[in-house]
Formats: structure tokens, sequence, C-alpha cells
């Protein structure tokens, strides 16, 4: 468990890490995994893309086919009017999640490390979105960079 409250949650893509932060300073980091198509910002439904920008933690779902998720708040309104202006789905449902439910832990573990794996969320072990489900509250910002 955190000891401290998290207030910001900072994702580098790039880099394959995620960060709770307390203002400043990092609280904890995880290894992450993000979408199958990892480069460049999500646009529409199927590309397989993590987004970029600046969210909110919506909410968290304890009866998630993850072992845990916590929706994350993309599209925004920008990213919604994008879409319907060019005719397309904007996608959703992207989450920081941890392994799906289907598959033992112990087998999906080594994937995780080594391979980017999702429709577009961000994926990190059972026992890390455990942490963070407890330290991080609906609310809480989220700023995911490339």
């Amino acid at each position: 468990m955190l000891s401290s409250p998290i207030d910001n949650i900072l994702v580098e893509k790039a880099n394959r890490k995620m960060y709770l932060l307390k203002g400043d300073v990092v609280v904890k980091s995880y290894r992450i995994s993000l979408g199958k198509n990892p480069v460049g910002a999500k646009v529409k439904s199927g590309d397989n893309k993590t987004p970029e920008g600046n969210y909110i933690i919506e909410k968290h779902n304890p009866k998630s086919i993850f072992h845990l998720s916590m929706r994350i708040s993309y599209p925004n309104a920008e990213q919604i009017k994008a879409a319907k202006d060019g005719n397309y789905e904007p996608g959703g449902d992207i989450m920081i999640h941890g392994y799906p439910n289907k598959i033992p832990a112990f087998l999906f573990k080594f994937w995780h490390k080594w391979k980017d794996w999702t429709a577009g969320c961000i994926a990190v072990t059972n026992d890390e979105i455990e942490e963070i489900y407890d330290a991080v509250k609906d609310g809480t910002p989220i700023t995911i960079k490339p």
C-alpha cells in the first residue's frame, strides 16, 4: 500500500513507464504495456493506439474483465468533435488495468514485460493494479506523453 495520496499520474509511452505523483514527487513508478500499435496518439476505434494528452481517471471498475480497471476520460470533447467531423468512431473504454481474468496470471506475467498487447489501454501486473486502484481516486488527472 502506498503511504502518500496520489494527485497526478504521468505516463511516458516511449519509456513504457507510469509514474504516480504527489505534487512533483514520484511516489511510485511502474513498467507498463500499451496498445499493440503504440506509436502516435489514438484517433479512432480499432487503431490499437494508446491516447496521448490530458485526461482524468473517471471510474474504478471492480468487476472488470481484467483483474481490476480504472477508466480514463478518453475521448475528450475535442476528440469527439474531430471524429464526428471526420465521420469515424473515436473509440473508448481506455483503462489502466491488470491481466485478463480468462488467462492465469502466471502465464501472462512474462508476456507483459516484453510486448505491447492491449487494444489501447495501459496495462500493469495484477499486484500493481491492486496497489494503484487503492491509491488513485476518481478525478485524478493523468497526462499521457508520447
